[in-house]
């Protein structure tokens, strides 16, 4: 009878082991999907560290990176000497312009691999973002 119960005790050490294996496994693979974003059909803002955005499509992404293409970014524009203001102390908006990427000196690709660890965030942009029309605008008339 001794052995019939070290037996039993054997089998249910074994089966709770492989149970919470299965679910260690689990929650690993729901964390990891929970984490990635939820890629809608469009263009996307990714947010950076170092406070640069770029705007294109997320076609790839993995718990370690993000593939987007149609890439463009923010430039901007400051002026090269104050303008007068009437007087007033109206600060100078800055001039913004929206820039494919791919004519800068070094050529790059219409596309980028972006390391996950320097991303702050990820918004899809709505269909009459003025963002999304700049761009659509742009690629008519290319």
């Amino acid at each position: 009878m001794f052995h019939v119960n070290k037996a039993k005790n054997v089998q249910t050490l074994i089966l709770g082991v492989f149970s919470l294996l299965i679910i260690i496994v689990g929650l690993h693979i729901w964390f990891t999907t929970k984490s990635l974003l939820r890629i809608e059909d469009g263009y996307q803002a990714v947010f950076l560290t170092n406070g640069q955005v770029y705007f294109g499509e997320i076609v790839k992404q993995n718990r370690h990176e993000v593939y987007l293409t149609h890439v463009y970014y923010l430039q901007v524009q400051q002026p090269l000497q104050d303008t007068p203001n009437q007087g007033k102390d109206i600060p100078v908006q800055p001039d913004l312009s929206l820039v494919k990427l791919g004519n800068e000196l070094h050529a790059p690709k219409d596309a980028m691999f972006i390391n996950r660890d320097h991303i702050v965030f990820i918004e899809n942009l709505k269909d009459d973002s003025k963002v999304v029309k700049a761009i659509e605008s742009h690629q008519q008339t290319q």
